[in-house]
């Protein structure tokens, strides 16, 4: 044996993730929104590029990528051939390189912008700016410099302020406040007492109870009889209105009065302040029906949201005109600028293609959801779209993740159409979404005399032609949030 050098010929396949290919990954998974940010980021990095909606001497802009109509026997491989998709191995498509950028034009700052206060009608842009209301905490404050006259209590009141929870009451104990302020726990319970009547009144209660009883005494409602129904506010959870009326010592009706008196308070006084409003959710891509055949159906038409994505133009005339002029460093700086540019309006059409490849797969197999409704979802899983697109299973998953689609039934998240099987009768199979919601069908629909069990549930179903189990039905059924039988009887018979 022996030792010494020696020189061998291997050769390996590795995979080498480049700054690009990461990229280009990220915006697959990005909705269109956080797809429109990053590209605005790109558009402040490189000055290669510029939004498409600014005028050019290159004649009109592109439309975004549109699908054909799905016809009725829609096969994915044939659709793909004819061209109006790339198939799974064809590189993405490539936008019009003769698409040029003149440098004097307005976006290059050729073009000027005055700004106006005021215009010639008198309208003031910070007139027309709505007031912001003050929040929660800045009400209290100004609440508590009116209350509180010595510097102690009012920082016993900001240290309270400062630990309110989203429903207004206290996040820590007041004897741990008192500890953390280093005084005595009367003092602290004095200012306390004092801020629970503040407006919203029952704001720095301990629990729901002390919130309520607040609210109550404010309308001096707060008897022996309503101070024991908060005392065993459970027993009100469960709907055991017999030991409540031996507890509190009332017959039905003033139970029944008391109740509705407790509705009509707020368990959570501070979430009506600092409220968000509410984001409408915007669709990544658009399905729209197209006039009915001679069969009388639809034919469904898919496309980007133009909306939310902005087109990209490369500024090929202004990297001429810089590039005749400029230095070494200067054209070494440009070329990778235009490699850049190059790269990413690729990617974003690659990106859109793949989008419209998936979503017309899952439009082809729900097509009975979208015709007939819910009742109508198939089973579907990333597998099953990742075979006929010809993607891999995790390239299915990042282009259905954070998009949503806008249908005639509404705006669906595509992960959405993907549920998994249920067997069922003669080989069938059903979607788990439409046995969770034929399950809540039938809950809603039960007489309060005549309460189902999850037992009574599954058979139901089991004649249907659903092969479930009952502990499967208590699954769909806690997940709905939905109580069980004996308490949705308690609470039917008690609203009759």
């Amino acid at each position: 044996m022996s030792i010494g050098p020696r020189l061998d010929l291997r050769q390996s396949q590795s995979l080498v993730m480049t700054p690009q290919l990461r990229q280009a990954i990220q915006l697959l998974q990005y909705s269109n929104i956080e797809a429109s940010q990053f590209i605005e980021e790109e558009l402040l990095k490189n000055p290669l590029l510029a939004h498409a909606d600014i005028s050019t001497d290159q004649g009109p802009i592109a439309e975004a990528p549109t699908l054909a109509p799905l016809p009725e026997s829609f096969d994915a491989a044939s659709f793909a051939a004819s061209g109006i998709l790339p198939g799974g191995n064809e590189a993405p498509l490539d936008i019009d390189t003769t698409n040029s950028y003149d440098a004097g034009t307005n976006s290059d700052g050729g073009g000027s912008y005055q700004g106006h206060g005021e215009d010639d009608d008198g309208w003031s842009l910070i007139d027309s700016l709505a007031e912001r209301k003050p929040n929660l905490r800045e009400q209290l404050e100004q609440q508590a410099r009116l209350a509180f006259k010595t510097q102690l209590e009012r920082v016993i009141a900001t240290a309270l302020i400062a630990r309110l929870d989203a429903a207004g009451r206290l996040a820590e104990t007041p004897e741990a406040i008192a500890a953390t302020l280093n005084i005595p726990f009367e003092r602290l319970e004095a200012v306390r007492q004092i801020m629970l009547r503040f407006e919203p009144t029952g704001i720095f209660a301990r629990d729901l109870r002390e919130c309520l009883a607040v609210q109550l005494a404010e309308k001096n409602r707060l008897d022996p009889a309503m101070a024991t129904l908060l005392d065993h506010l459970e027993l009100l959870a469960r709907r055991d209105l017999k030991i409540l009326m031996e507890r509190c010592g009332v017959d039905a009706a003033d139970l029944a009065d008391m109740i509705s008196e407790i509705k009509r308070l707020d368990p959570k006084p501070g979430a009506q302040y600092d409220i968000e409003p509410i984001r409408p959710l915007i669709p990544d891509v658009l399905m729209r029906p197209m006039p009915k055949t001679v069969q009388g159906e639809h034919e469904w038409m898919l496309e980007i949201n133009p909306e939310t994505m902005p087109r990209l133009l490369i500024r090929r005339g202004f990297h001429a005109k810089m590039v005749t002029s400029a230095s070494r460093e200067t054209k070494s700086f440009l070329s990778e600028q235009l490699q850049g540019a190059t790269w990413l309006v690729k990617a974003l059409e690659s990106r859109a293609q793949t989008i419209l490849r998936v979503s017309a797969e899952i439009v082809r197999r729900q097509d009975g959801f979208f015709r007939h409704g819910i009742s109508h979802l198939r089973p579907l899983t990333l597998r099953d779209i990742a075979a006929e697109v010809e993607l891999h299973e995790s390239t299915v998953s990042r282009v259905t993740s954070n998009k949503s689609i806008a249908t005639p039934r509404g705006i669906f998240e595509l992960k959405f159409f993907f549920t998994t099987a249920i067997a069922g009768a003669n080989g069938e199979t059903h979607s788990a979404e439409t046995v969770r919601r034929r399950v809540q069908t039938l809950i809603m629909a039960e007489h309060p005399k005549e309460i189902l069990s999850d037992d009574a549930v599954a058979q139901i179903l089991q004649k249907e032609g659903i092969d479930i189990a009952r502990r499967t039905v208590a699954k769909y059924r806690e997940a709905m949030r939905i109580p069980g039988s004996a308490q949705r009887k308690r609470e039917k018979l008690s609203a009759a």
